[in-house]
């Protein structure tokens, strides 16, 4: 007589093993109809499961993110029975759910195209009017091996083969498409609501280049057909938005294959870069910190001390001397931090020691992965380490947290999500250790009252972490920043300080990013701001127009008060109508265009225009000195 406990705390109670299906029955028609999984004592299961004992049940619909997930996941399935019922000699492979969508990859002896997407996609809709049911199937692992070997899919045997010899195989059956899966999934396929195929591309099997190659279609799936259409109005803005397309515009970077994934940056994109490195040393300064630089390529061994060599070597990009020693670009910074720390004696009155770097590294990215700014080879990080007593620990986890999100409202990013990553299966360091780490962070939050979502097993090999996400103006997440705390990086490389008795103990680590990548960051703004920075933080934040030649030598005299001020000016004397200079410099994304003709000489004045169209009016260049100091100036946001 399972006794069923659910989320408002009421309980039901039947008098046999009941299905989940039933339960959602026995409670209503409306919720049996919407429910397309369930959670049973924390684990996602089918409808279908049979509840045998007392257990904590809660329905999952379209309107919770484990159902979204579950039906997107679904409709790969979909997917791959159309294509498998269109084109009987395609291979399936493997086809889980994404963020926003889902994909499967294929084998198949002709490249799939758009006309043959139009086709796959017409037959799923067909599929989701027949309303299928979809039925799981377990069976052990010989017996599930003969079943796909009968049905030529070479691809799910070795899946089946890398399994132990006693594990039990799950299946799931809908109507003559059967697939290999752990699920679970919807009751039928009439529960699949609103989808579209997106697009096409190439994939190795098991993200291998010595593999095969296969061809992955990529499909979206939402809730409704609203939410689809809301979904595809923001790819088409963020195609506009797309920063490796803005940053050729104007005039940012490039990319080229004698160096891929790194960045040739342009003028006016280095001079972003460097805005980003000033206010970030400033805000860092202002904070306490002391900046330090540490060397691009170090040996072996210090990459041993620290654990990267055994848990990220496949990552890391060495070489090999002469004499046979072997030295590696660093990935990351935290060893050259702590070589720091070690030189010299230091005290608890020393203590906490905030040590920041705009540090370089260099990680080997699969060449599929690269994509523009957003996941290169060689990027710069703003590091810092901190290292403090354990007394000081939670304080400065809250200081970091405060100095992070109040740094991310200057750039326009209100809406800010943390997650806190908890210990991964390859890690250093004792469960005793982890337990203290992870709750120095979780408690951090709870003081701060800041609400966080906890992201299980995603912690870094020496240490649990906080991750800011980032919402942009178009609704899209980013996660930046990290915190994480460290007591195993410090007993590896066995630094210590001189406590309050004497005695030489080790201190916590604090490994804090908030940009993470000041390149991906870069791009990540750009995509926010559409090009149209902030006057503070733009590449040129003004630009002097003169009406005729009359007026030149006043322009000449302007922009140069304007570059002695610190600002970055530039002139445009071109004999070109000046409506059609306003029009390729706010093109350009220039903040604000400064036109000066007769009167403007005669008054000594400039006529002010912002990117937007506003026209500010005329104004003395002093008080026009005043908008352009007023940073962070927020108010460029083009939503």
């Amino acid at each position: 007589m399972p006794v069923i406990s659910l989320p408002d705390g009421a309980q039901r109670s039947f008098p046999e093993p009941v299905t989940a299906l039933e339960v959602a029955q026995a409670i209503g028609a409306g919720l049996a109809h919407s429910a397309l999984s369930v959670r049973i004592d924390d684990q996602l299961c089918d409808l279908s499961t049979v509840i045998v004992k007392d257990a904590r049940v809660a329905l999952i619909t379209e309107r919770d993110p484990d159902g979204l997930d579950v039906m997107r996941h679904s409709c790969a399935h979909l997917l791959a029975m159309a294509v498998k019922q269109l084109y009987p000699a395609a291979q399936v492979a493997i086809g889980p759910n994404v963020e926003d969508g889902f994909y499967y990859d294929f084998a198949f002896e002709r490249p799939f195209t758009p006309e043959d997407l139009a086709k796959i996609e017409a037959r799923m809709r067909d599929l989701v009017s027949e309303d299928i049911t979809l039925q799981r199937i377990e069976m052990p692992r010989e017996e599930a091996i003969r079943l796909f070997e009968g049905l030529g899919e070479i691809y799910k045997c070795e899946i089946i083969n890398d399994l132990p010899g006693d594990a039990l195989i799950s299946l799931y059956r809908q109507a003559d498409f059967i697939d290999l899966c752990r699920g679970p999934h919807v009751p039928s396929t009439g529960r699949i609501k609103a989808f579209k195929l997106m697009k096409l591309a190439g994939a190795y099997w098991r993200g291998d280049a010595h593999n095969a190659m296969l061809q992955r279609i990529y499909g979206t799936c939402w809730p409704n057909e609203k939410s689809l259409n809301t979904y595809l109005t923001r790819l088409e803005e963020a195609g506009k938005r797309d920063h490796r397309k803005l940053g050729s515009q104007l005039d940012l970077f490039h990319f080229d294959e004698c160096a891929p994934g790194s960045i040739f940056w342009h003028s006016k994109g280095w001079t972003l870069f460097l805005q980003l490195i000033a206010y970030m040393r400033q805000r860092q300064q202002d904070a306490g910190y002391e900046e330090v630089n540490t060397p691009d390529v170090m040996d072996r061994s210090l990459w041993e001390t620290s654990g990267h060599w055994a848990n990220y070597r496949e990552h890391m990009f060495t070489t090999e001397t002469e004499d046979g020693r072997i030295f590696a670009l660093k990935p990351m910074n935290c060893p050259g931090s702590l070589s720091v720390f070690a030189q010299g004696i230091k005290s608890y009155r020393d203590l906490p020691i905030r040590m920041a770097e705009f540090g370089k590294v260099h990680r080997y990215e699969p060449s599929g992965s690269l994509h523009g700014l957003m996941r290169v080879r060689h990027f710069t990080q703003d590091d810092a380490h901190i290292f403090c007593t354990p007394a000081q620990m939670q304080q400065e986890c809250e200081t970091v947290v405060e100095l992070v999100l109040d740094i991310y409202r200057d750039f326009g990013f209100d809406d800010v999500a943390i997650k806190l990553s908890t210990r991964p299966a390859n890690r250093i360091g004792s469960d005793e250790v982890w337990d203290q780490l992870e709750n120095a962070l979780s408690s951090a939050l709870g003081n701060m009252s800041i609400a966080y979502t906890v992201n299980p097993g995603e912690g870094a090999f020496y240490g649990p972490k906080l991750e800011f996400v980032l919402r942009d103006a178009i609704g899209r997440d980013w996660q930046c920043g990290t915190l994480q705390v460290d007591l195993n990086l410090p007993e590896r490389f066995d630094i210590r300080y001189i406590n309050e008795a004497g005695e030489r103990v080790r201190p916590v680590m604090l490994h804090r990013a908030l940009f993470g990548s000041l390149e991906r960051f870069i791009g990540i703004l750009i995509e926010h701001y559409a090009g149209a920075f902030p006057a503070w933080l733009a590449p040129v934040q003004a630009v002097v127009l003169n009406i005729t030649d009359a007026q030149s030598d006043y322009a000449r005299d302007v922009v140069r008060t304007l570059q002695k001020a610190g600002f970055r000016a530039n002139i445009d004397l071109r004999n070109e109508k000046v409506g059609y200079k306003i029009r390729e410099h706010t093109l350009a994304r220039i903040p604000y265009l400064v036109v000066v003709g007769d009167r403007e000489k005669a008054e000594q004045t400039v006529a002010v225009r912002a990117v937007n169209g506003d026209d500010l009016g005329s104004m003395t260049l002093a008080d026009f000195s005043g908008i352009l100091r007023n940073k962070p100036d927020r108010t460029q946001l083009l939503g």
